[in-house]
């Protein structure tokens, strides 16, 4: 999957480094917002094989192929599952090939598996194509973006992700919405085709042309900071509050795990809702229009949503953040629950939209704080597989409650118990003894 071997490693940091470095000088503001502009080129195009995007193919492959919801819901669970396995080894390929090489992989597989997916006409294929989209949404994608922003950013870091979580609700609402126009004209075969191909268009070039791994390794420090006459000591200085913690310390302690599973609990409630959101927008007899727009608004107010929750988690404790966005998807799904027309229906879209912002944007902020830098990689390989067991748990629940009762409504009802549970865990995540000096 991350197939870094069929890149040499070696060749493609040196020609990041020598371009960064040379970028690096040339550009007239700090080089860190290009790696930012190039890793959200990445979180753009994730999401041919987001959620969102597949719910828009819903109702066109299911009635075409016969296929139940569970059916195609599945293969973005089975495609969670996958990433629970891979991510370890995707943090560790971070860490030691670099996010250009995973980043430059993963999105030259995922165009071609988003491009095969429309000749997937037995649940097989579409299982391994779409479930290797998934996987690389779920794992590399995600993982190298926000290590390699995390480590350009210290001060700076939670907008600098706020930021690269905008770029996510770019895809979130350019790919749905590119989707729904091109299967009414093209029907959805032709469409899975277009979108592999934007893929590449989109982020291929740059991910491989303008990465490099770290501000120190182009001669630069985080956040664009001055140094000193002592640059040594200006460097141990800016990174004091960052004292970085091993892989093998960092399992040893609750935080760890306590962030982890309440992110896990987060994405059930992001796939459980996102994936069969205009699926039950139109069985309530809603048309697909207001489906449509409230797939399009969830993705904008995650965008929106993403920016504040970037400012809000620099100046409140992280595990504040996580219950306080936990709290927003449960009034969020409670709220659906009451939609009854086009208005409630935009308007549960929006919240929904603005917890999931904070969702996207918090857990890698908090990670990289708590812990630091330098085994970051590692560390978000061992906890992004919470990510993506969540993610696969919520998308199969929703389907199997839905099919079993011909309805979402319990479904909804148990998204929202599963956001008490994470209120309950992620406020109980006291910041590691270790870190002494660093706001969390």
């Amino acid at each position: 999957m991350l197939a870094c071997h069929a890149i040499s490693s070696h060749a493609m940091k040196e020609a990041s480094l020598n371009l960064a470095d040379l970028l690096s000088k040339k550009t007239p503001f700090f080089y860190g917002w290009v790696i930012l502009a190039t890793a959200g080129s990445t979180q753009v195009v994730r999401n041919a094989a987001a959620s969102l995007t597949l719910a828009v193919f819903m109702y066109p492959m299911a009635d075409d192929l016969g296929w139940s919801r569970t059916v195609l819901a599945g293969a973005a669970s089975a495609g969670g599952l996958a990433s629970t396995f891979l991510s370890p080894a995707t943090g560790w390929a971070v860490d030691k090939y670099g996010a250009k090489a995973v980043l430059s992989t993963s999105v030259l597989v995922l165009g071609i598996t988003t491009f095969l997916t429309g000749w997937a006409t037995v649940p097989i294929f579409f299982y391994i194509t779409y479930g290797i989209g998934r996987v690389i949404f779920s794992s590399p994608v995600q993982i190298g973006s926000s290590v390699v922003v995390s480590r350009w950013f210290i001060k700076r870091r939670g907008r600098a992700n706020g930021i690269l979580s905008f770029c996510h609700s770019i895809g979130m609402t350019g790919f749905p919405l590119m989707a729904s126009i091109l299967i009414g004209i093209y029907g959805w075969q032709v469409t899975w085709h277009i979108l592999g191909v934007a893929v590449w268009i989109v982020a291929l070039l740059p991910a491989f042309l303008f990465l490099a791994e770290t501000p120190e390794s182009v001669g630069v420090l985080p956040d664009g900071e001055t140094p000193s006459n002592d640059i040594e000591s200006t460097s141990k200085r800016d990174i004091a509050g960052e004292i970085s913690w091993t892989l093998k310390e960092a399992v040893k302690t609750p935080a760890l795990w306590q962030l982890s599973i309440g992110t896990g609990f987060l994405y059930v409630i992001q796939s459980g809702t996102n994936i069969h959101m205009a699926a039950y927008l139109q069985d309530i007899n809603l048309d697909l229009k207001v489906a449509a727009s409230a797939v399009s608004l969830t993705a904008i107010f995650t965008g929106l949503g993403g920016l504040v929750w970037g400012l809000i988690i620099e100046k409140v404790a992280a595990r504040f953040c996580y219950a306080l966005v936990a709290a927003l998807m449960a009034a969020s799904s409670l709220l659906f629950i009451a939609v009854n027309s086009p208005l409630t229906a935009l308007m549960a879209a929006s919240l929904f939209g603005i917890s999931l912002g904070g969702a996207l944007v918090i857990p890698p902020v908090a990670f990289a704080n708590y812990f630091g830098r330098d085994s970051l990689g590692a560390i978000r390989g061992i906890t992004e597989p919470f990510n993506a067991f969540g993610q696969a748990i919520g998308a199969l629940l929703s389907g199997i409650i839905r099919d079993g009762t011909e309805s979402y409504e319990l479904a909804f009802y148990t998204m929202a118990v599963v956001a008490l549970l994470a209120i309950f865990v992620s406020v109980s995540a006291i910041v590691p003894k270790k870190i002494t000096n660093h706001r969390q």
